[in-house]
């Protein structure tokens, strides 16, 4: 119980000081400065990659399985509606309140903490904590630039706020850039091809479509038209409509199936932003969502995305808070959350066997 309470102490104060250093996406130099000297501190080795931390357990043996965890330590930047400095941790009434603290400075100290206490007796893995950036853009210079210098890994656990229950699965994200033509005329003439005519029916596909797979999870694949443009003034019919597709996908299609399937299936030209962050997923049967369950914890499936999605082995996200206080005015995270992530990181980890 003294050490629990030791690293609860510490782990507060630490979530302070990174909610005190602005790290939004791209921008976190100073906050991985800083974790890098406290981890230093704390008698580890860590390594660096741009504005990425990591630790690798001192008894590293190439023999046995790899685990590794992550979480995040960049930001979105603080939204309108703000009752206080967002830069200026607060702790009243229980609540730390502050732009990142509950996602995800919250996980990222719960999880550095726990892993100081694992690597201090022998276990049957290799332990590796990994700080990460750019999680809240996809960066390519975030935890998808770490990975090639990490030795093989078993599986990962992501730290995001999911009230401590298990994601054992998540959605992906890809997000189509979508194109109809037509041929500009005088609107006060029958003349011309209406590219936005030809584009309802087209819009309408996206809206109507469902994939034949299910996932028991995370339901079905979601397709969203999220923005459209076209026109140039009121009396000019449009040769160009176009549109914007966000797309959810399941763990029962890759991103680059779907694309394919709309591309066959839709009259229009498609061209995806990206292919690369599919779902992802982690057998119900692994021994670490078996130990969650025995934990009294619920799996479930998540449609945010996260870093997982650049993770090419078995995920599963589980962090203090929760999701809905993200990217929200007046950010917070509950002290007593911290406290009980540490103590379930520690008995979920503790001589697991894989």
């Amino acid at each position: 119980m003294e050490e629990i309470d030791s690293l609860f102490y510490d782990s507060i104060d630490l979530l302070k000081r990174i909610i005190a250093i602005p790290s939004h996406s791209r921008e976190e130099k100073e906050v991985a400065d800083m974790l890098e000297v406290y981890m230093q501190n704390c008698g580890l080795n860590p390594k660096r990659k741009e504005n990425n931390i990591w630790a690798i357990s001192p008894d590293f043996d190439i023999n046995k399985p790899t685990i590794l965890l992550n979480s995040h330590i960049d930001t979105v930047k603080p939204v309108g509606g703000w009752t206080v400095d967002p830069y200026n941790a607060i702790e009243s009434e229980g609540k730390i309140t502050g732009l990142g603290s509950n996602d995800a400075g919250a996980s990222v100290v719960s999880l550095l903490h726990a892993f100081i206490v694992l690597i201090k007796k022998e276990q049957p893995y290799n332990l590796i904590f990994l700080a990460s950036s750019e999680e809240e853009v996809s960066g390519k210079t975030g935890v998808e630039c770490v990975l090639p210098e990490l030795p093989p890994i078993s599986f990962g656990l992501v730290g995001e706020p999911t009230d401590m229950n298990p994601a054992i699965a998540e959605k992906g994200l890809m997000v189509l850039d979508c194109c109809v033509r037509g041929q500009s005329g005088h609107a006060a003439r029958e003349e011309g091809e209406n590219a936005i005519y030809k584009a309802i029916p087209v819009i309408n596909w996206f809206k109507s479509y469902q994939f034949s797979k299910q996932s028991d999870l995370l339901g079905k694949v979601k397709m969203s038209v999220t923005m459209i443009q076209s026109g140039t003034q009121h009396n000019v019919i449009p040769d160009l409509c176009t549109f914007v597709v966000d797309v959810r996908s399941n763990e029962c299609y890759s991103n680059a199936e779907i694309l394919e399937i709309i591309t066959q299936n839709c009259d229009c030209e498609v061209k995806a932003r990206s292919t690369r962050l599919n779902s992802s997923s982690i057998s119900s049967n692994h021994s670490v969502v078996q130990r969650a369950v025995m934990l009294g914890k619920q799996p479930f499936g998540s449609p945010t995305l996260s870093d997982q999605a650049l993770m090419p082995f078995p995920t599963l996200k589980m962090g203090p808070g929760q999701s809905s206080r993200s990217h929200t005015a007046d950010e917070f995270v509950k002290t007593e959350e911290i406290r009980e992530a540490i103590e379930i990181y520690i008995r979920l980890l503790d001589n697991l066997k894989s």
